[in-house]
């Protein structure tokens, strides 16, 4: 059985980035973000029922979904968000257990599932242990602001809808500090892997820890 475990952060955290560390390693990595837009591809029916819910002013001009115009709409309105949520996260699941079963079937002995929202969605749980990439509230700020293009109050306004980082730490298996250079947090990204491999009895050889 393929064990699973989760990768999470905030916005800017470089969750990302040891995610595709991990992916590096030969480990596989299923990432909740891509299966969400897998969920609502043109076509799809989760993408008709967004369209009934909120209008067709969430198309873009070839008839997918503008994820910005969609979060313009959901952003601030909690009934909104949470229709949202009704129509995409079953589907999300469904397509994640099915990827879990294809590693299972593969003989994969462990894997990874990056979530942005694990705790907020009640996923943790399930998913220990949970590895938690963290920086500075100042740093994720500027980091977010210069990745996306946005101004300090729209990415403040991101980061207050998120449980706070410091209480992720607080809740996780392992924290990988992503403050400094870059290699340092790659680094203590495989000390997290060797550790889980340890502790589940999997040769950290494998991922060549």
């Amino acid at each position: 059985m393929t064990h699973v475990f989760g990768l999470t952060g905030g916005i800017g955290s470089g969750k990302s980035s040891v995610g595709r560390h991990f992916a590096s390693r030969g480990l596989p990595v299923i990432d909740a973000d891509v299966l969400a837009r897998e969920a609502v591809a043109p076509g799809s029916p989760a993408l008709n029922e967004l369209v009934a819910e909120f209008g067709e002013a969430i198309l873009d001009q070839g008839g997918a979904l503008d994820r910005k115009a969609l979060a313009a709409q959901v952003f601030g309105n909690e009934t909104a968000r949470q229709r949202l949520n009704q129509i995409t996260h079953p589907r999300v699941r469904q397509l994640s257990v099915e990827r879990f079963q294809s590693l299972d079937a593969a003989g994969e002995p462990l894997a990874c599932y990056e979530v942005p929202l694990l705790f907020e969605s009640g996923l943790a749980d399930a998913m220990r242990p949970v590895v938690v990439v963290s920086v500075p509230r100042e740093l994720q700020l500027s980091r977010s602001m210069a990745r996306d293009s946005a101004t300090r109050e729209e990415i403040q306004a991101r980061i207050d809808s998120q449980l706070p980082l410091a209480e992720k730490e607080q809740r996780a298996d392992h924290v990988i500090d992503n403050s400094g250079e870059l290699s340092d947090t790659l680094s203590r990204a495989d000390q997290a892997l060797r550790a889980i491999c340890v502790a589940l009895s999997i040769d950290p050889a494998r991922y060549s820890l």
